[in-house]
């Protein structure tokens, strides 16, 4: 069993809670810039003090409503500033925050505030509102709801001023590290959602451990970031209370449609981002280039870049012309991709799926360094991560401190430490399902290089075997498809059966601008596109680079474009966008047997179907 487990650095703390994370930033630099919040085209800051300040106002206003010290409090809300002060108001009042993805339905909503037993409930918008009334009837414990859109934060904190601030300081020291800090549901992309009971002492000694593993990153003079992905995730809440206590200045912007726009005027020194984000910057920054006559130079200048980080990280020497193109494509092509994103921007971490070689080595040669990290919600997010004076592209890195992984005899990653979660809630026998001599089973496959550098390979549950006994990966197949400009998603199939085939779906917001550069009509449906000859040989271009990577007896050798989208609306993808797998095998059993239906010559050339 191969094993590697680094030492805590920071010293645990047994009484220590989540709240000491932002009354020891307080303490610290009262003064120092914790939040940005947008103004027009710019940004006001607010202070350490001022948040703390705020905190305690809104801590004060559920105390009078009569929010008791561990009680549960559901909250369904986008990514902003709000969001943070809401979570820390709840710590200070003594509550757990039971946090409820914005895209969840009705009857999800209801499984998790009864599951829970919470007792209130704040949401932020009338549609979030709306959802929850359809189902209001069912949960009787649900005895307040405070909407963030009719003024709820000033309605609470004006109620709240006659509460000492005594009454606050005893209800944010009650929990100790060993207590329950929030109540995470997963994303149920295997069934309904467990409640994943995480501890104060998993956030506290986490954010401590890994301020100083990342200190290059988030401990530097001056370090911001603009969060946009749903903090209802375990990955950006950890990020949040991380920021806190390392004092990295915080801005929020919920529509990534704006991203670009914020990243110009925020100018963050770092992000926080899953690989579908650096494939979209890519991909659109390719297109763009296509469609102003200046594809070619994009993809020498992207050749150049991957092969200049390659050889930096092999430590070997650039040669003497690709000096000189890597700086004649800095100047036309990396640049601007830099100031797009703000100028600033130093390094990345990415989370929640594998990213590939290809963007990392690009993103490394613009100068921004994407550290991958592995992890789910049952460790509080991050259990392996690169760090920023030695990062291996294709691997999630070493074991934080105060965290241990090993490989169990199938391969399976398990996981112990500061980290890893109490229990299930209501769940004894989920629990102990998810324990192998103490250590969390986490479900999915990987390797260590001799330094204890991870590489996650797929799902335990996902490994396909074919009717010839062949162990398939999907993963392998589909990161590399999915990386294509007009792939949406890809679900890798051949179960049981004679060979490997996929099903996939387009990327509406790329298809037009890719129809457009390529002589065809921007208009044309998601329905016309998946019969198109053009689209059909670039989705056989993107299979075809896949199965490069691959055995004869892994590739695929049949595909199906549908002609619809995967969505979290069409209960195909989970809010971190992973796929449903179980789902669509359902929902499109048809297909897939359609795709058996006829006998294949299995050469090595895959055939579209």
């Amino acid at each position: 069993m191969v094993q590697f487990e680094v030492p805590a650095i920071v010293p645990a703390d047994p009484d220590a809670n989540v709240s000491d994370l932002l009354a020891k930033r307080v303490e610290a630099t009262p003064d120092k810039a914790l939040f940005s919040v947008p103004n027009g085209d710019g940004w006001n800051d607010i202070s350490a003090a001022d948040f703390q300040t705020a905190v305690i106002a809104l801590a004060k206003g559920l105390v009078a409503a009569g929010i008791q010290p561990g009680e549960k409090v559901g909250f369904l809300a986008r990514t902003t500033y709000e969001w943070t002060l809401v979570d820390f108001a709840l710590f200070y009042a003594g509550a757990v925050m039971v946090p409820i993805y914005e895209t969840s339905s009705p009857s999800q909503i209801q499984w998790i505030l009864e599951d829970s037993g919470a007792t209130a409930l704040i949401v932020e918008s009338a549609d979030h509102f709306a959802k929850f009334d359809e189902v209001r009837g069912d949960l009787p414990l649900i005895r307040d709801v405070w909407q963030l859109h009719v003024g709820a934060i000033d309605t609470l904190t004006a109620a709240g001023v006659a509460v000492e601030d005594a009454e606050i300081e005893r209800r944010r020291n009650i929990a100790v590290g060993s207590d329950i800090a929030t109540l995470i549901y997963t994303s149920g992309s295997t069934g309904r959602p467990k409640g994943c009971v995480l501890t104060h002492s998993n956030f506290v000694e986490l954010c401590r451990n890994s301020a100083k593993a990342l200190n290059a990153v988030v401990e530097t003079p001056g370090a911001s970031t603009l969060l946009f992905i749903t903090t209802a995730h375990i990955f950006a809440r950890f990020i949040s209370h991380l920021n806190i206590h390392a004092g990295v200045r915080t801005g929020h912007q919920p529509d990534t449609k704006q991203l670009l726009p914020a990243l110009g005027s925020f100018k963050p020194t770092f992000l926080l981002a899953v690989p579908r984000v650096f494939e979209k910057v890519y991909n659109s920054a390719e297109q763009k280039a296509e469609a102003g006559g200046k594809g070619k130079i994009f993809r020498a200048a992207a050749a150049a870049a991957i092969e200049h980080s390659r050889l930096l990280e092999e430590g070997k020497k650039i040669p003497f012309g690709l000096k000189i193109k890597f700086a004649l494509f800095d100047k036309l092509v990396y640049s601007k991709l830099r100031a797009a994103m703000g100028g600033n921007i130093v390094y990345a971490v990415s989370g929640s799926a594998p990213l590939g070689p290809r963007l990392g080595h690009f993103f490394h040669s613009l100068g921004v360094v994407i550290l991958e990290g592995y992890g789910l919600t049952e460790t509080t997010a991050p259990a392996t991560v690169n760090l920023a004076d030695k990062s291996k592209i294709g691997t999630v890195g070493p074991a934080l401190p105060g965290v241990g992984v090993r490989l169990a005899e199938d391969g399976e990653i398990e996981v112990k430490g500061i980290n890893v979660f109490k229990e299930y809630w209501n769940n004894p026998e989920a629990t102990a399902e998810s324990f192998h001599d103490g250590w969390f089973r986490t479900g999915d496959i990987g390797s260590f290089d001799s330094e204890g550098f991870l590489t996650v390979t797929g799902r335990k549950k996902e490994i396909i075997v074919t009717a010839g006994g062949k162990n398939v990966a999907p993963a392998a197949l589909e990161d590399p498809i999915r990386a294509n400009p007009i792939v949406g998603q890809v679900v890798v199939v051949g179960d049981q059966k004679p060979f490997i085939s996929a099903l996939i779906t387009l990327d509406p917001e790329m298809l037009p601008t890719w129809l457009g550069n390529n002589g065809l009509s921007a208009g044309m449906s998601l329905a016309e596109a998946s019969k198109n000859e053009a689209v059909r040989a670039e989705i056989q271009r993107a299979v075809d680079v896949a199965n490069g990577n691959v055995s004869r007896a892994e590739s695929i050798r049949k595909f199906t474009i549908l002609d619809s989208e995967w969505t979290e609306d069409s209960g195909h993808l989970t809010p971190k966008m992973s796929i449903k797998r179980n789902v669509i095998m359902k929902d499109f059993a048809a297909e897939v047997a359609a795709i058996y239906d006829e006998p294949v010559n299995t050469t090595n050339v895959p055939i579209g179907g």
